[in-house]
């Protein structure tokens, strides 16, 4: 299974829905041709991004199924959209896109880096995560799906960290144990320090989530 086929995995159903940072287009080529959504919004803040979907999804557009905006993350998107997609940025960005709009009724977000930071913010603010899991393809890839509303209970160290059901999919066994392996060699030729700490810390954690997971019996092979 391919990057934009995983993701979109986690997509609902819905009537109207919003790509984000959509770069080429191809999770809303792929959510029209699956039936995922009957009308999309296609949003970048790069035009020369935007025409590359726009070009891909003419024929979508000139149906009036697909409308393209050139915006900064959410800032021409209807808040009552039904489901938003941002997949592909950093968590600190999304969090900057969601702290200068709002909090969309449903969304998937797919953080390249600082997905903790993300779950954190989300939670604090009273959004409900559904699914918080992590996918392989080529490189491994946390996914947080959720609600504006509803709250989140259930989380510790290792959820925020790492996700909830992530901690039970056996993709993640084998992205801990790479990730333990690369933070231990540094360790290695670390000197004391600040650096040295976090690195040792996110090895503990690491080292943890591996214990928690072998021993709810969990496989460690996909």
């Amino acid at each position: 299974m391919g990057r934009i086929e995983a993701l979109c995995a986690f997509l609902d159903r819905c009537d109207t829905f919003a790509d984000v940072g959509c770069d080429h287009g191809y999770c809303t080529q792929y959510a029209l041709q699956n039936g995922l959504c009957r009308r999309a919004v296609i949003a970048d803040i790069s035009a020369k991004s935007l025409s590359k979907a726009e070009k891909l999804l003419s024929v979508s557009i000139a149906e009036g199924r697909v409308k393209p905006v050139c915006c900064d993350g959410l800032k021409q998107i209807d808040e009552d959209t039904d489901q938003v997609l941002i997949a592909g940025m950093g968590g600190e960005e999304i969090i900057k896109i969601l702290s200068s709009s709002f909090i969309p009724k449903r969304f998937v977000f797919q953080p390249m880096k600082n997905a903790p930071l993300l779950r954190r913010y989300l939670i604090e603010r009273g959004a409900k995560i559904v699914r918080d899991d992590i996918f392989r393809d080529g490189k491994y890839y946390f996914v947080i799906k959720g609600e504006r509303t509803g709250g989140t209970e259930g989380y510790g160290e290792l959820e925020y960290e790492f996700g909830k059901d992530s901690l039970k999919n056996p993709a993640f066994f084998d992205f801990a144990r790479t990730e333990l392996n690369k933070k231990l060699s540094y360790l290695d030729g670390c000197a004391e320090g600040a650096e040295c700490s976090s690195l040792r810390r996110q090895a503990e954690l690491l080292k943890e989530a591996m214990d928690t997971y072998e021993a709810a019996g969990h496989s460690r092979h996909t």
